[in-house]
């Protein structure tokens, strides 16, 4: 499961720019072997399973947040640098988290909601009676991955409708630079679902205040004075030619980059008490004699031993000091000691908030955090003589590292939780989760080898990769001898502020603002089909059963979509060409036969996930 959903994953959020959590179609899949088996008691197995197989999502977003940042800036990485980059940070960021367990999991209990852990703790145990959910998985996946298969492999209809379709859209959009967009996969529909309509429409908020208001705003201000100020850090050419795109990928974009970092730093502020405690409680751990600590916890309360984690810290700072200095990625060993600071330092403060981000929404800002993570080390690593190509290379190889820790450890957070709920030994979760890791790691490592040298990470036909082209667009000018958009990334920091002042979720929103806006439409029909679903009876039962039947769909159209994609993706590796051209060929009406008809299916899959999540179950 961790091979195929790293694949997979690693495939969706090159593509998309957000990575699904594997634990819930995970879980689904054991609870289904199991009944499948006749294996009786087989929950606690089960738990592990799924927390092994969830590594698959932590670690891909560690790595394809940075790494493919490498790649995009014209640069070269090795299968090595990416493996030993993610499996070092996986492994800090469990380390990191076990001192910070008992106050999220269980002096915290009651207190955040855990919504990923919820479902999946739902899913194991009602699994226990049979394994009937995995077949809803399995057909949804179906749909969900012939539906992006058909897209991806022929091109039948168009991956994205864009308002330009339409005439008057095309008149807009070249004269008011109004333009909105929206992808049509299964797999970003069924993410849209899992994330619910609040935090879609939140994300969708900061999407429309870029496309609607920021990008018209500058092209009405073009070739005065304000795009100078702006155009010093990032562009001189003249906006007035700029299509709505190149407006977004020059300008607007770094505010949401500026506006995600400071709600990291926002975030860290809020946590200080949590780490001082956590640091408290490590300490009067490791205080603790061998056999009274043994004596004195229970066996559901059993971490691995206090001494192990900090010795266990300790060896891996090493291994990355020496992954440093002598894996290629800086120069010299006063170089590698600055840098492993930077990563000892950023992981440990930010894992609180990974953690807590987990804990109450699901959703992880690891990307925020990282871009923050990125400016820091590119000031640094320039004020002690690295820069230029070899100081991009080792930015985004250190970016990585503490990336993937911060994902690892939120994402390992909601295994504690689920581990609490059913009655598990942490111990053994905290085990086989380095396990996980190292797996993950190297699948990763392999798949983005094969999908650089099949779509590429630039030009036409690439992958998205958002987050890796905010992280590039953020190092190249500094690390080049110029200036970071600092004013674009003052502006962002401002909105952020003034969200947290309105107590409106500062990251949600400003993720919305730098990622394409046609990858967030499709997760506001998601929500609002989740809604839709979730609000149509009288009865809270009725609808928290239809609430979780359509979160296998989702998550069936994720996962089938996904690793069909991957599948796709093996193919034009291959150079097996089944896509028609001709037919995606834009005409004179300024789009294609397949953009026109790309609705349809759209409107159709749609309709089988509302019609499917309420239809009553045999």
């Amino acid at each position: 499961m961790t091979i195929l959903f790293s694949a997979a994953a690693a495939y969706l959020g090159l593509k998309v720019g957000q990575v699904f959590e594997a634990a819930i179609p995970i879980a689904i899949i054991a609870v289904g072997v199991t009944g499948i088996l006749g294996k009786k008691d087989g929950l606690a197995q089960n738990v592990i399973i799924q927390s092994i197989g969830a590594c698959s999502g932590v670690v891909v977003a560690g790595a394809i947040f940075t790494l493919p940042a490498i790649y995009i800036l014209g640069l070269d990485v090795n299968f090595w640098q990416m493996f030993l980059s993610s499996v070092l940070g996986g492994v800090l960021g469990i380390l990191f988290l076990i001192p910070f367990r008992k106050y999220f999991v269980q002096d915290m209990h009651g207190k955040y909601p855990f919504p990923e852990a919820t479902a999946t703790t739902q899913v194991l145990v009602s699994g226990e009676g049979g394994g009937s959910s995995a077949k809803t998985l399995v057909v949804a996946g179906l749909i969900g991955g012939l539906y992006d298969f058909v897209v991806a492999t022929f091109g039948a209809w168009a991956e994205t409708i864009s308002t330009t379709v339409m005439h008057w859209g095309q008149v807009v959009a070249d004269k008011a630079k109004v333009v909105l967009k929206l992808n049509t996969g299964a797999a970003v529909l069924g993410l849209g679902y899992i994330i619910g309509l609040k935090y879609a429409f939140i994300i969708c908020c900061g999407s429309l205040l870029v496309w609607l208001v920021i990008i018209p705003l500058l092209n009405l201000l073009s070739g005065g004075p304000v795009i100078d100020w702006l155009g010093a850090a990032v562009s001189h050419d003249a906006v007035a030619g700029m299509t709505a795109d190149e407006l977004f990928r020059t300008y607007a974009r770094h505010i949401g980059i500026g506006g995600i970092a400071t709600a990291g730093i926002i975030g860290i502020i809020r946590s200080a008490g949590v780490i001082k405690s956590a640091v408290g409680l490590a300490v009067s751990e490791f205080k603790r004699k061998p056999g009274e600590s043994a004596a004195a916890v229970e066996r559901t309360q059993e971490d691995l031993p206090m001494r192990t984690v900090i010795f266990g810290i300790v060896i891996a700072l090493l291994a990355i000091f020496a992954f440093f200095a002598f894996g290629g990625v800086v120069g010299n060993v006063w170089q590698a000691l600055i840098a492993l600071v930077i990563v000892a330092l950023i992981a440990f403060l930010f894992t609180t908030v990974a953690a807590n981000a987990i804990a109450i929404v699901g959703t992880n800002p690891v990307s925020g955090m990282t871009i923050m993570t990125l400016i820091i080390t590119a000031l640094v690593l320039v004020a002690v003589g690295l820069k230029g190509n070899a100081g991009m290379v080792a930015a985004m190889v250190i970016g990585g590292v503490v990336c993937t820790a911060l994902s690892t450890a939120g994402g390992l957070i909601t295994d504690f939780k689920i581990g609490y709920w059913i009655g598990t030994t942490p111990r053994k979760q905290e085990a086989w989760k380095f396990v996980g890791v190292a797996v993950a790691a190297a699948t990763v490592g392999g798949v983005m080898l094969v999908l650089n040298k099949t779509y590429g990470f630039v030009g036409d036909g690439a992958l998205v990769a958002p987050q890796a082209n905010a992280m590039a667009a953020v190092i190249q000018p500094m690390m080049n001898g110029g200036n970071a958009p600092w004013l674009l990334y003052g502006i962002g920091a401002l909105i952020a502020i003034l969200l947290t002042v309105f107590k409106v979720p500062a990251l949600a929103f400003c993720l919305g603002m730098f990622i394409p806006i046609d990858l967030n439409l499709p997760l506001l029909v998601g929500g609002a089909i989740a809604w839709f679903v979730s609000s149509r009876s009288k009865d809270a039962e009725v609808n928290r059963a239809r609430q979780e039947k359509g979160t296998l769909i989702a998550s069936g159209f994720i996962a089938g979509g996904a690793l069909m994609g991957v599948v796709s993706a093996i193919l034009k590796f291959a150079g097996v060409d089944w896509f028609l051209s001709g037919w995606n060929a834009v005409g004179a009406s300024g789009a294609s036969p397949a953009e026109m008809i790309a609705v349809v299916p759209f409107l159709a899959i749609c309709g089988y996930m509302v019609y499917a999540s309420l239809k009553k179950s045999k």
